[in-house]
């Protein structure tokens, strides 16, 4: 059974038992959150697709990490005119594991 969930501005396709980065959860590694938006839900033939989001579905996880992803460099320049900026930006990230899907 697989699910498609939205969270941090994102959708991701899941099922039971992966591991994937998102946009950073609050809560400590061993935690089990529950997604609460869940967009559609099924295997097969039983899909169910929301209107926005499917009703009674839930999707629980667990925080295995949290972390930064890797150092991003933005780099500005204005040619003739001297002006040039470096910047680092380093995304937040959390780690889970997906538990159960429910449909």
């Amino acid at each position: 059974m697989f699910a498609v969930i939205k969270t941090g501005g994102k959708q991701y396709r899941v099922a039971e038992g992966e591991t994937l980065h998102v946009e950073k959860l609050e809560g400590a590694v061993g935690t089990r959150v529950e997604i609460p938006e869940i967009l559609s839900v099924g295997e097969g033939e039983g899909i169910k697709v929301g209107t926005p989001t499917v009703e009674g579905a839930r999707v629980v996880a667990e925080i295995v990490e949290q972390g930064k992803g890797k150092k991003v460099i933005v780099f500005k320049k204005r040619r003739r005119k001297g002006y040039m900026k470096k910047q680092g930006h380093r995304q937040l990230f959390t780690g889970i594991k997906i538990q159960e899907i429910k449909g």
